[in-house]
């Protein structure tokens, strides 16, 4: 019998009805599929029942990736490593559809790192990922909302996202303590355009290093008290991280990286 590795944060998926719901989010019949994280394979059973073309699965205990082997043979490939030192951009020739029961340890460190290392193209269609309700609720949040930050600001930035349905404990085992939530993420056509990702994350994590307090001592640290970048993008000193929405955001990282060419 198979055993959840606390060390790995693993939450084996056990609802049918959840299985089905997660199965059936986006059309992957003859598309080329990646899991990460697959555990069991109670989700990779039901997707495989869809008929995709390709299907890769990335699991870094050994002792699931056998089991896995084992239930399904040659029908996937398993790749044995952990998904944090994948180059995702070399993973498959076409776009992947990507679904994910993310370690909740590190599911947020996922997540940007595949925004941050995003190139010209897509290396995916879509991406159905599970995530903590509350690492969930702050990807979705809308500024001055006391779930937005750095998070929102990063997913929203490439990323349309669509919050799919909220999943409870019980259908895990073990039983996590918190509730879940999952998530469709599809990227945009348009978006603001950012020479260095980089740059982005480096702002929003200054600004919302003290997010209760007035943005004024970030700015200047960031742009050497130039007022005029601030009354160019309408904003106040006095406001707070939480008060700027998206765009702007956008919009102080260009001005950054006109301001360090």
């Amino acid at each position: 019998m198979i055993k959840a590795k606390k060390s790995l944060g693993q939450n084996f998926l056990i609802d049918k009805d959840i299985i089905n719901i997660i199965a059936d989010v986006v059309e992957i019949q003859n598309k080329d599929i990646l899991e990460i994280g697959p555990g069991t394979g109670n989700l990779t059973s039901a997707l495989l029942k869809k008929n995709p073309k390709k299907f890769i699965v990335i699991e870094k205990d050994d002792d699931l990736a056998e089991h896995l082997y084992k239930i399904f043979g040659d029908k996937i490939k398993i790749l044995k490593d952990d998904v944090l030192k994948i180059e995702e951009n070399s993973l498959n020739d076409d776009n992947l559809i990507v679904f994910g029961n993310l370690p909740y340890n590190i599911s947020t460190e996922i997540l940007c790192r595949w925004i941050l290392n995003l190139k010209n193209n897509y290396w995916f269609d879509c991406l159905v990922l599970m995530f903590q309700k509350e690492v969930a609720d702050r990807i979705i949040a809308n500024f001055d909302t006391k779930n937005y930050g750095r998070l929102s600001i990063l997913s929203n930035w490439k990323l349309k996202i669509e919050k799919v349905c909220d999943i409870r404990p019980s259908s895990f085992s073990p039983r996590p303590k918190i509730d879940s939530s999952l998530l469709l993420f599809k990227p945009k056509k348009d978006f603001y355009t950012i020479q260095n990702p980089y740059n982005l994350e480096k702002i929003t994590r200054i600004f919302f290093m003290h997010r209760r307090k007035m943005i004024k001592k970030p700015f200047n640290q960031l742009f050497n008290g130039n007022s005029q970048i601030a009354e160019r993008l309408n904003i106040g000193l006095n406001m707070r991280p939480q008060n700027l929405n998206y765009e702007t955001y956008y919009k102080l990282t260009d001005e950054y990286e006109k301001l360090n060419s």
